[in-house]
């Protein structure tokens, strides 16, 4: 059968690598145009003339479709050729998708120290991809595509095998500690940053011994002759304002100063007329109330005593008027 792993194959992760594959996805291949018709009878060999024409990477577009970049990882699953065939393809730089799908099928295969040997020279390649989803294409780089793979659980629609972590593989001296390709720059960079650091410290340190720098007798003098200039302009102009100073201006200005007393002054008086008078109203009133005369409360008793007596008058005809109409209504 077509859809058939090849005699002899190795499972890997305890199972068919065709299986590696969701059997969801899997059926969805098998029925795709492109596996009937661009995968059909291909072998190790011609698989890679078919790798070199895809345009794009992804999972799943548009109605479930898989795409030929899924196809093909498939048929590799399938052929499984050798893992130098792998390595020669991780190592050419001239189809990029042909590289990255080498990385997929190293990473759904290979062992941890496989994976992290051969994709971790990747994260230097920082080349456009192509990433097809839904009903168009979104743009990704290589570098992005392989840190995928290396720490996410899904990548493409595919569920990835499990990873060990990188540090415990070092614990274990499997494997050396990874060397960033941005080390040197790093270093080269906080070497440059000390540098301006240093000579911005010593242009400082330089700059606050020339402001606290003991002065010069010389400096002294010409700051002294500056100050004794000033000092005697200020003295030439006080001089000129006193002659030349008017005797209207000295009139007006004490003219101005007796009538600002006599304002203040009958501001005082106003004030003063203003609290007596308070002070008068309120004992007036306070005489009003206690000697009040008793014939105003006996008027008030009176008043309130009529009242009294004409509700008392009301209610009692109401209450022989009613009498009288119950009467009657007997009657």
């Amino acid at each position: 059968m077509a859809n058939r792993t090849i005699s002899g194959a190795t499972f890997y992760h305890g199972s068919d690598p065709q299986h590696l594959v969701e059997k969801i996805i899997r059926e969805r291949i098998y029925d795709s145009v492109y596996w009937k018709e661009d995968c059909f009878g291909l072998t190790a060999a011609t698989l890679m003339d078919r790798a070199v024409e895809l345009t794009c990477i992804g999972g799943e577009f548009g109605n479930h479709e898989p795409t030929p970049f899924l196809c093909l990882l498939l048929k590799m699953l399938q052929l499984q050729p050798e893992k130098e065939i792998i390595a020669d393809l991780l190592k050419q730089e001239d189809f990029k998708y042909l590289r990255a799908l080498a990385a997929f099928y190293i990473r759904m295969v290979g062992s941890a120290k496989e994976i992290y040997m051969y994709l971790e020279p990747l994260l230097n390649d920082f080349r456009k991809l192509k990433f097809r989803v839904g009903a168009g294409y979104t743009l990704t780089y290589m570098d992005e595509f392989v840190d995928q793979l290396l720490t996410e659980e899904r990548v493409c629609d595919l569920i990835l095998p499990h990873l060990i972590r990188r540090h415990v593989l070092e614990d274990n001296d499997d494997l050396e500690p990874r060397v960033s390709a941005l080390e040197d720059d790093l270093e080269s960079a906080s070497e440059n940053d000390d540098e301006k650091k240093d000579d911005d410290a010593d242009n400082g340190s330089s700059q606050r011994a020339e402001r606290y720098r003991s002065p010069s007798p010389s400096d002294d003098s010409t700051r002294d002759n500056g100050r004794d200039d000033d000092e005697r302009e200020r003295d030439r102009d006080r001089g000129r304002s006193r002659r030349h100073r008017s005797p209207s201006s000295s009139r007006s200005r004490s003219d101005s100063r007796d009538r600002h007393r006599r304002r203040h002054r009958d501001d005082r008086s106003r004030s003063r007329s203003r609290d007596r008078y308070r002070d008068d109203d309120r004992r007036s009133r306070r005489n009003d109330r206690r000697y009040r005369s008793p014939s105003s409360s006996r008027s008030r008793s009176r008043s309130r005593s009529r009242s009294r007596s004409r509700s008392r008058d009301r209610y009692d005809s109401r209450r022989r008027h009613r009498s009288s109409s119950r009467d009657r209504r007997r009657r």
